[in-house]
């Protein structure tokens, strides 16, 4: 444990937690899984390939992402790196799994975007990158595939700019693409990094600082060489300077350009993210900024994972530190509840692998064993008994009505609806006006309902038959002299959710509105946060 305030403020200096964020197929398990690579973790990375693929990602440790090529939950995989302990929240490239993407990120203190070089800025990239936005944290760019035919870069930054608002500076730049790809040019360093084939890596330096000299020429050839100093020179001229206090407040973001499967540009990449990235610093609280290394221990559970491993039925609360000493056997506070609690077997993980810690600082990521007394949003404290901003959630696009299949197992089913719910893959709603009560879940991708239904199957035994529903979208109402019944129509249904609060849910926004016009005393939510203050 260290000694002093001093040694802890080194040990919060040296940790650099992120998340990857990406579209389906921009590559983000494979650089993953390439950054586990440097940092030793691994011996050989695996990226996803499909379904007939023998080999898999370290971090897609489930059956269903095994068989699916596809990441489906949030992981956790820590190593350590030039003297940094690093901390990588890998979470689903898949849009259906957006709402664990968007809860995962409120636990990272900066974030990779991902970016395909052919396709540029997609959907499920604005959406994250929004969230990262909301929460002001800085976000660093990697051009991926650079070794295949894409857009221009110059094209490219100004997508950026354009989709999603944010200033780029490049700190390095390609020399060609697709077939004719030469390689990058480090800006920072004036030095050139040749392309020449997977798991190569030269570096050509100069005395100069200039891009333009006979090196470089008689390396890359006239063509290629005119057309980087050409473009160096629009950089530095028109281009944003670079900038180490806009990017740390979410401004202005770094960009790299290379090719994760050929591992090219990976480690440059690497390099200088330990460098530029934050390490972390106070997070709020309802009493105000909690400093990592003033305040003594606290953290906040930010996601449930039943089943890691299933020969033990095991169910995991993953923490983020944010404050003091984590330390294997302490007592602390569980603030919502307001018992104390002992600490006994704290976990660190590579995806599914885990191993028994007996310290932690602020920035890493702890799993704890939950035998079902922790909430996500939960804070844990050492003293006093503050809680730290709420986590946002995402309203629900996608509704289906769930029935058992056999009566007989409805313990096991109650069970897994319980547990899949806390984990944050559903949302769970019942009907109560009607004589008999249905379940309803929420989802906000389609694609979670197949990984519910199997799971349920495989993990809890349970059978089930799920009928979709044509809403829409979800408004928790708040008023007075409420009449859930005056509320109850054709293409609208009334629900509770799991703390009874009263929820419609809408087929489009026609019936929203016709709603809104009839009952003007009433006030409709996007979410059950935004009522916090009506309800209590």
């Amino acid at each position: 444990m260290p000694d002093s305030k001093h040694e802890l403020k080194s040990k919060v200096k040296q940790r650099k937690t992120f998340a990857i964020i990406s579209h389906p197929d921009a590559g983000k398990t494979t650089l993953t899984e390439k950054l586990l690579l440097f940092g030793g973790a691994i011996r050989q990375a695996g990226s996803i390939k499909g379904r007939k693929s023998q080999k898999h990602a370290t971090s897609d440790w489930m059956e269903i992402e095994k068989q699916r090529g596809i990441s489906v939950t949030s992981s956790v995989m820590e190593f350590s790196y030039r003297g940094y302990q690093i901390n990588i929240l890998d979470t689903p490239g898949h849009q259906d799994f957006s709402e664990d993407t968007y809860r995962t990120l409120t636990a990272a203190d900066s974030a990779v975007m991902l970016i395909d070089a052919a396709k540029g800025v997609e959907a499920q990239t604005i959406k994250l990158f929004d969230v990262c936005r909301m929460r002001g944290i800085p976000v660093f760019t990697f051009i991926n595939k650079m070794d295949r035919f894409g857009k221009d870069p110059l094209d490219l930054l100004e997508e950026i700019e354009q989709v999603l608002g944010m200033r780029s500076c490049p700190m390095n730049w390609p020399v060609g693409m697709g077939s004719d790809f030469r390689g990058i040019y480090d800006r920072a360093h004036h030095r050139l990094e040749l392309f020449e084939g997977e798991q190569k890596r030269t570096l050509i330096h100069t005395d100069s600082d200039e891009v333009d000299n006979p090196k470089f020429k008689s390396i890359l050839g006239e063509a290629f060489h005119n057309k980087l100093c050409e473009d160096i020179e629009l950089l530095d001229i028109a281009g944003d300077p670079f900038d180490e206090d806009k990017i740390k407040a979410g401004a202005l973001t770094p960009v790299f350009f290379g090719s994760a499967i050929t591992n090219f540009g990976v480690q440059t990449f690497l390099d200088q993210f330990i460098q530029l990235a934050p390490s972390p610093s106070a997070r709020m609280s309802q009493t105000g900024p909690i400093d990592p290394v003033e305040t003594p221990f606290s953290g906040f559970i930010f996601k449930i994972q039943a089943n890691m491993n299933p020969a033990h039925r095991d169910r995991i609360a993953f923490l983020r530190i944010c404050s003091g000493v984590f330390k294997r056997g302490m007592q602390v506070n569980h603030v919502r509840t307001g018992k104390r609690m002992k600490l006994a077997q704290p976990q660190q993980f590579m995806a599914q692998d885990r191993q028994i810690i007996e310290e932690a600082y602020p920035g890493d990521i702890i799993g704890l064993y939950d035998p079902g007394i922790f909430q996500i949003g939960d804070t844990l404290c050492e003293t006093g008994s503050f809680k730290f901003e709420k986590l946002p959630s995402f309203p629900p696009e996608h509704f289906a009505r769930v029935t058992i299949r056999d009566a007989m197992k409805h313990k096991q089913f109650e069970k897994g609806i319980n547990q899949l719910t806390e984990e944050g893959a559903v949302q769970v709603y019942r009907t109560f006006i009607e004589r008999t009560e249905d379940l309803i879940l929420g989802a906000v991708g389609e694609l979670q309902f197949q990984v519910f239904e199997y799971r349920l199957k495989q993990e809890y035994g349970v059978d089930v038959r799920l009928e979709r529903l044509p809403y829409q979208f979800a408004r928790w109402v708040t008023g007075e002299n409420l009449e859930p019944r005056r509320l109850h129509s054709s293409n609208s249904l009334c629900v509770k959710d799991q703390d009874g609060n009263l929820v419609i849910l809408f087929e489009n926004e026609f019936s929203l509105r016709w709603l809104k016009e009839k009952h003007p005393s009433l006030s409709f939510h996007k979410n059950s946060y935004d009522i916090h203050d009506d309800i209590k």
